[in-house]
């Protein structure tokens, strides 16, 4: 660390800061203690570049990885369909696959091209290595045929899928066998991916993936590269079907998730991705009839798990958006907590009543501690309202005491927390989160929410940033979608805010409701990850669009008891959620937890390496 950074950092050592590093110490150790210390004086986006050269395993990592024992040696099939490939880029697939640090696989190449030099190039290798295997086809039979001609030659345990023009990691399949010595129960294995340029000269768009997301999988086709599933299974699948051309992958994968016991997913940037003018991976125009088979795939990837869902293309291709229908039209509890601030909630009352088109729902507005007459004013003209009740909470605020005191009101088969500063955007908002909670695997549903300036307050939480959770893409403009899309896409995440979220009332009586030791902070969090525990999902439905003014009522937290409070909150969080807070499973691990964009964690804070 630099004089300069040294001088940064004393100037932020109150006794605040210096109290919260200590308890961070404890509980994270001093390794992460330095790496989360060390990104706080790193500039705000890190270069992929220089960060891959410096992660990417040295040539002493690999001499240890070939010397490994193993107690077990999984045969991995590698399949590849070759059609008409270029032969630089054949032989560089070859070598990569030649430079594997664990051995116990096969290359089953078939080539369905009639280019003399593919068939001499995969002769010369064949006779080298008798790992490699190869059949010549009659004819093309097209990317499924092809791909399933593969499959048939492959005599692995499991049979991993390679273009023909891609390259893996040194370590990719060493990487996999250890992933199965841990756990040999595994179905399916998925790796993290880049992209390289033609000459190989430049890495590129990192894709780092969280572990099995349902909702993100039928929003993206995010597994894509490295894919392996057990050879089992793709006998029972019956292999690729031609019906899905340019997104046969995506049908294969959701598919093989489908019937998979397990699928483990592996944070390592294990299979290049190259690129050039006839790739999809660099020119999505270039293959409009694959987003077309990718909106068919998930499609009847809903019919097979009898979950009725309208599919439609987003702005950006390859993206799609699944509509879910309003199975019942049941009745929904809002519950508001109120402090003064009349003209604050009545906005937020006339937002819901005036835009909203779902008419099955009652509100139940927690009074407490208010002093200004307005406000109970206002509250005798809405107990008129037919919808409306007001309860009163006469003890000292605690947002978790508060909403299990709602919530003890409420009459719906759905509770709707919210904030009295929240004001409604799109008029379908109740539909489109009712829709998804009304699924059986969902427990909650979280929503988009803006600063009235039009920027992002909430795209959903991730845990770890900034220490126990934070919101993503905070400040980023509403038209942007950022990583990869994400703050626009559907997806299950470990935790949304109750500024605005929908949950089933029978979830939330199972998980035991709000946590009243947490009586300000992180009571959503927790609660979500006590629904995430009892096996429900929690999804993020960025269609849920509202404007969200801050919790004006409650004031800054900033005088000493409630830096102490706050203080003993994370602490409870910490002890009860502390290994999923050290790594959230929707999350990456190479990812920030400092930033809330999805940026790289510097490779030379990071210890691994």
């Amino acid at each position: 660390m630099s004089q300069i950074e040294w001088g940064r950092l004393l100037k932020k050592l109150s006794p605040y800061t210096i109290q919260k590093g200590l308890r961070y110490l404890k509980h994270y150790g001093l390794k992460e203690f330095w790496v989360r210390l060390g990104e706080r004086f790193e500039p705000e986006e890190v270069p992929y570049g220089p960060w891959y050269e410096a992660y990417r395993p040295t040539e002493d990592e690999l001499k240890r990885q070939k010397k490994k024992k193993w107690k077990a040696k999984p045969k991995i099939s590698v399949a590849v369909p070759a059609y008409q490939t270029p032969e630089q880029f054949l032989r560089e697939m070859i070598e990569s696959v030649l430079a594997q640090t664990y051995e116990s696989w096969e290359l089953c190449i078939v080539n369905a091209g009639s280019d003399q030099s593919v068939e001499t190039v995969l002769a010369e290798y064949a006779a080298r290595d008798p790992r490699i295997r190869y059949e010549n086809l009659p004819e093309n039979l097209g990317i499924a045929g092809n791909t399933n001609q593969a499959f048939a030659m492959a005599c692995g345990d499991y049979i991993g899928l390679l273009d023909h023009d891609d390259l893996l990691s040194p370590n990719a399949l060493y990487e996999v066998a250890c992933a199965l010595e841990n756990d040999p129960e595994i179905d399916c294995i998925y790796t993290d991916e880049d992209k390289v340029t033609t000459d190989l000269s430049e890495h590129f768009q990192p894709h780092l993936k969280p572990d099995f997301n349902l909702d993100l999988l039928r929003s993206n086709n995010y597994i894509t590269h490295f894919f392996l599933v057990r050879k089992e299974i793709v006998a029972r699948l019956g292999g690729i079907r031609r019906e899905f051309d340019g997104a046969q992958d995506y049908d294969f994968i959701l598919r093989c998730t489908e019937c998979a016991g397990k699928i483990f997913h592996i944070p390592e940037i294990l299979y290049h991705w190259r690129t050039h003018k006839a790739s999809t991976a660099d020119n999505p125009a270039s293959k409009m009839y694959a987003f077309e088979a990718g909106k068919r795939a998930i499609e009847e990837h809903l019919k097979r798990m009898d979950t009725p869902g309208q599919v439609s293309h987003t702005m950006d291709l390859g993206f799609y958006r699944v509509t879910y229908p309003v199975r019942e039209e049941e009745l929904i509890s809002i519950i508001i907590p109120n402090k003064d601030e009349k003209e604050t909630l009545e906005n937020c009352l006339c937002s819901i009543e005036e835009k909203s088109t779902y008419r099955n729902y009652e509100v139940i507005i927690i009074e407490n501690n208010s002093v200004t007459d307005e406000i109970f004013e206002y509250y005798e003209e809405l107990k008129k309202r037919d919808r409306i009740r007001v309860a009163v909470w006469e003890k000292e605020f605690n947002y978790s005491a508060i909403n299990n005191y709602g919530v003890s009101l409420a009459k719906g088969q759905y509770l709707l927390f919210l904030n009295n500063d929240i004001e409604v955007i799109a008029p379908d908002w109740m539909q489109e989160m009712l829709a998804n909670c009304q699924r059986p695997e969902v427990g909650a549903v979280g929503a988009k929410l803006y600063y009235p300036d039009g920027t992002i307050q909430h795209a959903g939480c991730i845990l770890g940033i900034g220490g126990v959770a934070g919101h993503m893409f905070v400040g980023m403009s509403r038209d942007r979608t950022g990583y990869l899309h994400k703050a626009s896409i559907q997806q299950d995440l470990s935790a949304v805010t109750a500024a605005c979220m929908m949950m089933k009332a029978e979830a939330f009586r199972r998980a035991g409701g709000f946590t009243e030791e947490l009586t300000v902070a992180f009571n959503d969090i927790d609660l979500c990850l006590k629904v995430r525990q009892l096996g429900y999902l929690v999804v993020y439905n960025p269609y849920v669009e509202l404007y969200h003014y801050e919790s004006k009522s409650r004031g800054a937290e900033d005088d000493e008891e409630k830096v102490r409070r706050f203080q003993r909150e994370i602490e409870y969080m910490r002890s009860r959620w502390l290994e999923l807070l050290k790594k959230d499973p929707y999350y990456n691990k190479n990812f920030s937890l400092t930033k809330w964009n999805y940026s790289l964690k510097p490779m030379d804070s990071d210890g691994r390496k």
